[in-house]
């Protein structure tokens, strides 16, 4: 079974990860994923994209099970098609929305962050930037967009401390741009992106390519030169025992 699934509401596109529980990416989600971005970059009916998840979670990260017992090349092409994941959605052609609705973490949050407008559900969930605590660094994409998108300080205490956040605290630090009840989250994201929509589609996109130039060209960089520091060394034995302890807790 397809791990994203599409639906039209006339020219929006809503994306849902559907990979329960967890909606954590594998190497096979991240490359599904990428692949419909390309589909919906290239189309002329979509206008806007929706991006949520399936059950409880908006999306765990990156699947701790299956990561650290990648091949080392297993691993070089997860670091790549993340970059290539992160990079299209924060570049995407057409307007994007985050709808939250539960736990976005680490990898999760970087989606969020991809998107241009970012609603969550009001509801007893986390978002966190958890990769020091998972024994995972971040690849070019996902750095690069935490730096354009959060403030320094936020920034900082984010990554550093690894810590997770309500959803009112994400709203406060610049993670969301706003909180709806959970039965209107997906009415609520389909208004802003009729909204967002309706503004001149050429114009949009040249606009937010400028205002994302620095973090889009490094992304870019990684992707075209290979660029990517955590080719050489991402995951290590220490990574195995952080995301064994890291599950231990979410079991």
């Amino acid at each position: 079974m397809s791990a994203i699934q599409l639906e039209r509401f006339d020219q929006i596109a809503l994306l849902r990860i559907a990979r329960p529980p967890a909606n954590a990416i594998d190497l096979e989600l991240a490359k599904e994923f990428s692949i419909v971005l390309e589909g919906i970059d290239s189309s002329n009916e979509i206008k806007a994209l929706i991006v949520t998840g399936t059950g409880g979670c908006f999306c765990a990260g990156l699947d701790l099970k299956a990561l650290p017992n990648y091949s080392r090349a297993q691993q070089e092409s997860m670091i790549m098609q993340l970059n290539h994941l992160f990079g299209a959605l924060y570049g995407l052609r057409v307007p994007t929305i985050a709808a939250v609705n539960g736990h976005a973490i680490a990898g999760g949050v970087i989606l969020t962050l991809a998107c241009d407008y970012r609603i969550g559900a009001h509801g007893d969930y986390k978002l966190g930037l958890a990769e020091a605590r998972v024994g995972v660094p971040f690849p070019v994409s996902a750095m690069s967009i935490v730096q354009s998108e959060l403030s320094p300080a936020v920034a900082r205490t984010m990554v550093l401390t690894a810590r997770n956040s309500t959803p009112q605290e994400a709203q406060s630090m610049g993670v969301l741009d706003e909180l709806q009840p959970g039965d209107l989250l997906i009415s609520r994201a389909v208004k802003v992106a009729e909204e967002m929509a309706a503004l001149p589609s050429a114009v949009f996109t040249c606009i937010k390519h400028q205002l994302r130039a620095a973090a889009l060209s490094r992304i870019d960089d990684a992707l075209s030169h290979r660029k990517e520091p955590m080719l050489d060394s991402w995951l290590t034995e220490e990574t195995k025992a952080a995301s064994a302890e890291a599950l231990k807790r979410r079991n």
